[in-house]
């Protein structure tokens, strides 16, 4: 498959999964381009972030993504013929204080990848909503929930956790509301 203009976050976020895996590099698909996967394109990110082993090195990933067009430009990947870039967040694979993500084969075409599960990307957003007060992840969580069956659970104990329960009851009425509406 050949990314260009006209292809798709989700699918590029996948290609570039395969990619990685076909190089022996375990990287985990999560932030905003898998938020985009999990909400069936409600949101749209500008960046595809992976998560990666920390042995990993540059020239692997280099040599990676190469295959597919992108090259580096200082901390970034880019395409010539993509409005998307690749990124590669400090890990550990976490969300929250939760190192314990469960991450999931997720397929576009022949290409598949790693990704945070439908229920870890909506705790990955909704950590920002916690955290930080962002609402606009809170509205993506919430599309992830409308669009998803989620372990409901695994969230609110990692809510109460997060010390959180409030903000998640928050949540709960949000995601009601866009079921009835």
């Amino acid at each position: 498959m050949s990314i260009d203009l006209l292809t798709p976050l989700a699918e590029v976020a996948v290609l570039v999964g395969d990619a990685l895996r076909r190089h022996g590099i375990r990287g985990v698909l999560t932030g905003g381009a898998c938020a985009s996967l999990h909400s069936g394109g409600a949101y749209v990110s500008r960046d595809v972030d992976y998560i990666l082993p920390a042995e990993t090195r540059l020239t692997g990933v280099d040599a990676a993504l190469l295959t597919i067009g992108f090259h580096r430009e200082g901390n970034r990947y880019v395409h010539p013929r993509c409005h998307f870039f690749v990124e590669f967040p400090a890990g550990p694979l976490a969300i929250g204080q939760d190192m314990t993500p469960r991450p999931i084969l997720v397929r576009s075409g022949n290409a598949r990848a790693l990704s945070l599960s439908a229920t870890d990307a909506c705790r990955d957003r909704l950590a920002a909503f916690y955290h930080w007060g962002d609402r606009q992840a809170l509205e993506v969580a919430v599309q992830i929930a409308k669009v998803n069956r989620l372990n409901i659970q695994r969230i609110r104990n990692w809510s109460s956790d997060e010390g959180a329960d409030a903000r998640f009851e928050e949540f709960l009425q949000a995601v009601r509301a866009a079921r009835q509406g």
